[in-house]
């Protein structure tokens, strides 16, 4: 099963509609949807890495397009939508927390949020609840999506082929790991956040 869906995954990372529906993915990834764009992002960029910068630009400025409607959920529609997103990711009673560390650290709370594998939505949602500066807000999900995106398409670019292979050669493993480092990262962030 493991393998079929690593084949469906590639497949369509090689479609003609992969960047459109990598695009829908990173957008709806900033602001509700809990699948992480590198779903598709590594597969894309794996299959064809002459297109690692194109794919790394549409993940990231999709992503940042989606971190604005996260922002407006928490600004505008917080009440009726933005707390069962955040219930949904058991940070909705958090807010004294996320205050503090707005109230410390501004755009870099937000940064943080755009790198690391805390949900992203979680923090687009917050930012908007708490009215920060929206250009401020906007500029620093530019830069922190285009960060981790970039970097991503970079180290694939120059290792692809070998990745690739070793993934297909080890699916199995590669999956436990990268479950292990999601998870662990999750982990952590619980008691780090």
């Amino acid at each position: 099963m493991l393998r079929r869906l690593y084949d469906w995954t590639v497949e369509k990372a090689e479609s003609p509609y992969a960047l459109a529906i990598l695009a829908a993915l990173a957008f709806a990834e900033s602001s509700f949807f809990p699948i992480p764009q590198e779903a598709l992002m590594i597969p894309m960029i794996v299959a064809a890495p002459h297109r690692a910068w194109l794919v790394a630009g549409v993940a990231t400025l999709a992503s940042a397009a989606g971190a604005v409607l996260g922002y407006l959920i928490g600004l505008v529609f917080y009440d009726t939508i933005g707390v069962s997103l955040l219930e949904f990711y058991g940070k909705a009673d958090r807010y004294d927390e996320f205050r503090a560390l707005y109230d410390e650290y501004g755009v870099m709370a937000v940064a943080v949020g755009a790198i690391t594998p805390f949900p992203f939505k979680v923090t687009t949602i917050v930012s908007g609840l708490l009215q920060m500066n929206i250009l401020s807000f906007a500029i620093v999900c530019l830069l922190a999506r285009g960060f981790r995106f970039f970097l991503i398409a970079a180290l694939l670019r120059r290792f692809g082929t070998p990745i690739r292979a070793f993934i297909e050669r080890r699916l199995g493993l590669v999956t436990v790991l990268f479950l292990a480092v999601v998870i662990g990262g999750f982990v952590m962030l619980k008691y780090v956040v």
